[in-house]
């Protein structure tokens, strides 16, 4: 099927629900299909509206249209020495840049490289009367009208298919060095505070069960010596090279052994200076201090209003009941999304209720 035919099948599926006002449930590969609230609707597979739209390395912008594989498409990125540098989690093989971009989830370099919807330049959205609407563009002072492109990202498809999305890309840093240290939660954090206040090409860190790991990333020099200046003064034990890439790889993916298990995993975004959470269980650090995942037999209220206590938000990630997964919006900002859902979903035939039950 040809890019064509595919986005006027979304489009035709479009127009039949909105007729008989029938939910639809947006799906690519379902890698994601366990995030937000439980999925409700007739299916509606994005993936025949799939390929690479255009391609600029000189300019570093990419376009794709949302049924794209998203390792496709790092795969074309990396032939030209260039990736997605919000390193964003698949979470399966069979992960799409549409559902990649709607989910807006960062992987570990998110402290130092910016989050996904910060490399928003554009989007295309199919709305519930089939037409296709353009936001934004290719190019990054593009000022004209509301920066919908970027608000797409983590709408979870309540507002539209997600029909292709522009994205500014990075080189692959020259180098890269990871280390690991042994201390303690409360010390990573303070330390952590501390050297981003350093000109370090410090770009992730992970802290668990004891072990703080950093990764320097940028040029050869500049890795070079800040490594050599953790391993002279903090004892830091060099990450085997082989092993380097594999870590935070297996970090993004939820495959260290922190994740493994079924029992209910908490992601809470606070600020980077907020001390250890007073939960029962274990938490993982990223982001300089700024996410932490927990997992414990703490209840949805005592992890929410621990979360709250230091100005963050507190989302049940995986696990436990599937209602009202994300932390509870303030009135005002609850209605400003449902004026928002109107404007784009009057019908509210997208993902009904995946973000929230209101929605």
């Amino acid at each position: 099927m040809n890019p064509e035919q595919a986005l006027s099948g979304l489009r035709d599926a479009i127009l039949a629900a909105a007729a008989g006002r029938a939910p639809l449930e947006i799906h690519g590969g379902r890698s994601k299909h366990f995030l937000g609230n439980e999925p409700r609707g007739e299916p509606l597979d994005v993936r025949g509206y799939a390929g690479i739209v255009s391609y600029e390395p000189t300019e570093l912008v990419v376009t794709a249209r949302c049924g794209t594989p998203l390792a496709e498409l790092e795969a074309t990125l990396a032939e030209r020495g260039q990736m997605l540098a919000f390193e964003p989690p698949h979470f399966g093989p069979g992960a799409t840049i549409g559902g990649t971009i709607a989910c807006g989830l960062s992987g570990p370099a998110r402290v130092s490289a910016g989050a996904a919807r910060d490399f928003v330049l554009g989007a295309a959205l199919l709305d519930s009367r089939g037409e296709l609407m353009r936001f934004g563009g290719q190019v990054m002072k593009n000022v004209a009208g509301y920066d919908v492109s970027r608000l797409l990202c983590g709408s979870y498809g309540v507002l539209g298919v997600i029909a292709e999305v522009s994205l500014k890309v990075l080189p692959v840093p020259a180098a890269q060095w990871s280390l690991r240290i042994r201390i303690g939660a409360e010390e990573a954090l303070s330390a952590l505070h501390h050297w981003a206040c350093e000109p370090l090409p410090l770009s992730a860190s992970c802290w668990s069960d004891g072990q703080l790991v950093l990764r320097f990333a940028g040029s050869e020099a500049g890795v070079e010596a800040a490594a050599s200046r953790f391993i002279n003064r903090y004892s830091a034990i060099p990450l085997a090279p082989e092993a380097n890439a594999v870590f935070w790889r297996d970090l993004a993916e939820h495959r260290l052994p922190f994740f493994e298990g079924d029992a209910t995993l908490w992601r809470i975004v606070l600020p980077s200076r907020a001390p250890q959470l007073d939960l029962p269980g274990r938490q993982l650090i990223e982001w300089g201090g700024g996410l932490r995942w927990y997992v414990g037999d703490a209840g949805a209220a005592e992890v929410r209003a621990a979360a709250a206590a230091v100005g963050g938000t507190a989302t049940r990630f995986r696990g436990g009941l599937r209602e009202e997964t994300f932390h509870p919006l303030s009135p005002a900002m609850l209605a400003l999304q449902q004026r928002v859902r109107s404007e784009l979903d009057p019908l509210r035939i997208f993902n009904p209720g995946r973000l929230y039950a209101a929605l």
